[in-house]
């Protein structure tokens, strides 16, 4: 395969899981390199990527956010890879689905893909983050996406370079989802057999949907006001 890639991971406090999502990603010849980007974790994270000598990671001093992390990774991936995914650390085995997002771009049917996750298999939250997203797609492009939402991603090396990488934590996919749209490049929803940590309806699950549901408050208010100033 002429085009090279980079599959991108951020993580933080992932000890448990990270080993096995790395594990079904080194059996794919397909993939050039594997980027761990660790958050500064607080647990194990470091040492459990660092035993494996295929694997380039890259240590932030203290947890900045998933948009900083993020970050790191693409500045680093961006100048060496024709296409660049990112994945989150807690897909376990189901990782290597990330085939499926790949394929769209190597042919040339998409410029981006997203990942659309089978239903959920427990009650989550109230759709109210889900509800916003949407709505911010809709009022910013006029388009209709149901994976706004989602991390596991693929883009070409192109789009990546003419889009803005805001540092928005939760809401850095959702940002980025606003910039391709408005710029045009096609985005194609590949539905995979993904599965990861999933937030019920508990304290902290209530918490981590709030946090989410500010960022992306926030990304849908900045980007308006960027295309006012435009």
């Amino acid at each position: 395969m002429d085009q090279k890639i980079s599959v991108i991971i951020p993580a933080y406090n992932e000890e448990d899981t990270i080993e096995a999502t790395i594990k079904s990603l080194l059996g794919m010849e397909l993939l050039d390199e594997i980027i761990v980007v660790d958050d500064g974790s607080l647990d194990h994270t470091r040492e459990v990527v660092s035993k494996f000598e295929e694997v380039t990671l890259i240590s932030l001093d203290k947890n900045s956010g998933k948009g900083r992390a993020l970050k790191e990774g693409i500045h680093y991936a961006l100048n060496k890879f024709d296409i660049i995914t990112l994945l989150d650390a807690d897909l376990k085995e189901s990782s290597k689905e990330v085939e499926k997002l790949i394929n769209p771009l190597v042919s040339k049917e998409a410029d981006v893909t997203i990942a659309k996750f089978p239903a959920a298999k427990r009650k989550g939250g109230f759709g109210m983050v889900k509800r916003l997203a949407y709505l911010g797609v809709l009022l910013h492009t006029g388009r209709i996406l149901s994976t706004t939402l989602s991390g596991q991603r693929a883009f070409k090396k192109k789009v990546l370079e003419n889009i803005e990488i805001g540092d928005y934590g939760f809401g850095i996919e959702y940002g980025m989802t606003l910039d391709i749209l408005k710029k045009g490049y096609l985005i194609e929803e590949v539905e995979v057999e993904m599965y990861h940590r999933e937030t019920g309806r508990d304290f902290n699950g209530f918490l981590h949907r709030g946090k989410q549901f500010i960022e992306i408050l926030k990304v849908i208010f900045r980007k308006k006001l960027q295309g006012l100033k435009n």
